[in-house]
Order: structure tokens, then C-alpha cells, then sequence
């Protein structure tokens, strides 16, 4: 499901990083919705895990925001089933917890969660954190992007280097060969 807002213009709107709320209770993720939309963000959201892949694999996010803690599928799960996924391993992914929950936040980081946030929290606080590691995560692709392209350029500069070494050994053979005509018909 597809939570719109009105934004100042249609290009700011298409332009807003998209995130993809999990979360099981229709009313707390209406209430989410909202507060992120009004953030700036284009909001999708998802009362299941499975809801959830189905809403990743049908648009790109940019960020994640699930409860840890869900009937049949927990968010734990989600987490690995997107660190699993190498199209989508590396999209931020936060996870919200109860106060309490200390157990519970250890194991979201050890699955993979990038953060864990404790309820109750300050939206204003969730939204500049969410827009903190989307930051984040568009250097790093970028910071990845740069380094294949070097990478492909290191990889190009050593063909040629191995071509002219091949050109200059054959030069080189074949101005032996020509020293060997020229110095016995100098004697």
C-alpha cells in the first residue's frame, strides 16, 4: 500500500527517498505513515513480512522501518531474508523495539539490522535518523559505483599494458633478428 501526501510539486514527491513501513497493527502503521510522509519521505507500507517482500520486489526503497517483534514472521526475519537477497542486501533496515527489549535488539544487530529503535521515541529524531542513513547509503552506492569503475579501468590499463609489452617483445625479437642478417654479412 502507497501512502501519498501532498508535496509542494510532483518532481519533489518522485524524488523523495521511499520507505517501506512493516508493521502488523493497521493503526500504528497508518500513524507511522503520516509522521514519515509529512517527513518528506514517500511511504509504503506492509501488515507482513511476506506483504513486505512482495512490496520491495515491486518498487526499490530506499530504507526499511519494521517492527522486531510480529506474529508468524518477525521482523529477525525479515532482515535476513533481505541481507539474503543480493539485490536488496544492502538497503538500510531499522527495527522497532519495545523499551525493554534488550535481547531483543542484540539479536536484530547480530541478523543484520542497521539500527534498533526503542518505543517510544520522537519522530522528529526517527525521521532525521532515516534520512541520516539514506545519506549514508547513497554515498556508500556511489563510493561502490566509483570503485568498479576504477576497477574496470585498472583492469583496462593492464591489457594495454600487456598488448604494448607483447608489441615491444616482438619489436624487440625482431630487431635481433634483423642484427643477426646484418652482422655476418659484416664480416
Amino acid at each position: 500500500m502507497e501512502f501519498e501526501f501532498p508535496i509542494e510539486d510532483e518532481a519533489s514527491r518522485a524524488a523523495a527517498p521511499r520507505v517501506l513501513i512493516v508493521q502488523p497493527k493497521s493503526a500504528y502503521l497508518g500513524v507511522l505513515a503520516r509522521r514519515i510522509s509529512e517527513g518528506g519521505y514517500r511511504v509504503a507500507t506492509a501488515e507482513t513480512v511476506s506483504a513486505a517482500i512482495v512490496e520491495l520486489h515491486r518498487l526499490p526503497v530506499d530504507l526499511i522501518l519494521s517492527e522486531l517483534r510480529m506474529p508468524q514472521v518477525s521482523g529477525l526475519e525479515l532482515v535476513q531474508m533481505v541481507r539474503d537477497d543480493p539485490v536488496h542486501r544492502d538497503v538500510p533496515i531499522f527495527l522497532l523495539t519495545g523499551k525493554h527489549d534488550a535481547e531483543g535488539a542484540v539479536l536484530a544487530y547480530r541478523s543484520g539490522a542497521d539500527t534498533v529503535i526503542a518505543k517510544p521515541f520522537h519522530f522528529e529524531v526517527l525521521i532525521a535518523r532515516i534520512g541520516r542513513e539514506i545519506e549514508r547509503s547513497r554515498v556508500l552506492a556511489r563510493l561502490q559505483s566509483d570503485n568498479a569503475t576504477l576497477d574496470a579501468r585498472v583492469v583496462g590499463r593492464a591489457i594495454e599494458l600487456g598488448e604494448m609489452r607483447q608489441r615491444w617483445l616482438e619489436t624487440e625479437a625482431e630487431l635481433r633478428r634483423l642484427q643477426a642478417l646484418v652482422e655476418p654479412s659484416e664480416n
